[in-house]
């Protein structure tokens, strides 16, 4: 019988000397070293070493030239997408990238012309708008709707109102960032009803749809139908699952044979190429051999989510965290502070000593909100709770409680 592996995430490997973005930026961004940086979405967990053992593995071999995407990468991707999230693709529908932004923005080009419409739901990941205005289209805000318990939802009437014959593209996110949301079927069946009606194709961000947590569950765009097959292009990759986006490896899958048409001559006029020969097998080794290492990692990281809301509702006249669903990207309501967002961030900055994503970046509707990254070690969010707790506890005595 094989031994069972048990995956430790009580310390991580220190990264302040590795040029890593979020520590090397600090300065910049925040004006100061003196930051726990908890604001990039990658983790401060390190990488599974059944990932790195495949590329020092691979490194055993002295030339390192170019190659192709092997396909046994891709059907295990394949056979990962379909076991884990019961969505089905063919290796033909497989696009190699380096990135989910760029395919983003690879799709805004093949599906939309200057002027066109592409719908954003926010608040959300800078790059959905950040990419659309970029590139010359229209920018459709469909925002999110928010109840008094801060969930969030799909503003249905809304982007039917929003929607006119220019209006060509959707830019999906599912599981959402920064929100936590993991769409449930139902919801999902609404923007397909009205994307189906107005001829809308829908580009679906997948990337954290394997962050999942219990009692919810990833619900592929593309596996609603047939004619949701048919108008979906799905990112997906496994930079957030596996910590692995210094590999500068993901994919796009796109069924429908015209809609893979028009985005093969966007593909090949930008040059995607083939990738990295050890992203190759940095990637077929997550998909083989991961299936534990995230079960174990999801517990871990619903823990330090826990450790985070207990702390939110001790100080609940300040803070109240965001239900979370999915991801590892907590969205704290700091509104109860009553500051404005530059004092928030200094709040957070001088006091906490915390370097977060500031809420207004993901959009206007992210006033008064921050979002912080809890995909780190037990030792290390032991220490984020201690300087936020430090910071509110004092803020409390300064206002007199």
């Amino acid at each position: 019988m094989e031994k069972k592996v048990s995956y430790d995430f009580s310390h991580g490997s220190c990264r302040k000397d590795t040029n890593a973005e979020k520590y090397t930026l600090r300065k910049e961004l925040f004006g100061t070293d003196d930051v726990e940086p908890v604001w990039v979405a990658d983790m401060d967990i390190d990488t599974p070493e059944f990932v790195l053992n495949a590329v020092s593995n691979r490194l055993k071999h002295p030339i390192i030239g170019y190659e192709e995407v092997p396909k046994s990468a891709i059907k295990a991707q394949i056979k990962w997408m379909k076991k884990e999230h019961g969505v089905l693709f063919e290796i033909e529908d497989i696009f190699y990238s380096h990135s989910v932004v760029a395919s983003m923005s690879a799709a805004i080009e093949a599906f939309t012309k200057k002027g066109e419409g592409v719908i954003v739901q926010t608040p959300v990941y800078p790059p959905f708008f950040k990419s659309v205005l970029r590139l010359e289209r229209r920018l459709v805000k469909n925002p999110l709707k928010v109840d008094k318990n801060g969930m969030y939802t799909f503003d249905i009437e809304g982007l039917k109102s929003q929607i006119d014959e220019e209006t060509k593209l959707l830019l999906l996110c599912s599981p959402h960032n920064p929100v936590g949301r993991v769409w449930r079927r139902e919801e999902l069946k609404e923007i397909l009803k009205v994307c189906l009606e107005n001829n809308i194709v829908v580009f679906s961000d997948e990337v954290h749809c394997d962050l999942i947590y219990k009692g919810h569950k990833h619900i592929p765009f593309a596996s609603l139908s047939e004619d949701a097959r048919n108008i979906t292009m799905t990112a997906i990759g496994v930079g957030k699952t596996f910590n692995m986006a210094g590999f500068a490896i993901s994919t796009i899958a796109i069924p429908n044979k015209e809609l893979r048409e028009r985005f093969q001559v966007i593909y090949d006029r930008i040059h995607f190429a083939e990738g990295s020969v050890l992203s190759h097998v940095a990637f077929e080794s997550a998909y083989t051999n991961g299936k534990e290492w995230i079960k174990e990692l999801k517990v871990h990281l619903y823990k330090n989510y826990t450790d985070l809301r207990l702390l939110c509702k001790k100080y609940s006249e300040y803070i109240e965290l965001t239900p979370i669903e999915g991801t590892y990207l907590a969205w704290l309501n700091c509104r109860g502070m009553m500051i404005s967002d530059k004092e928030l961030r200094r709040f957070f900055v001088e006091e906490a000593r915390l370097g977060l994503n500031a809420g207004l970046s993901f959009s206007r509707e992210g006033s008064g909100f921050m979002r912080l990254n809890f995909a780190v070690s037990s030792a290390k969010m032991s220490e984020i709770l201690e300087r936020l707790e430090d910071a509110l506890k004092s803020r409390r005595s300064t206002n007199g409680y």
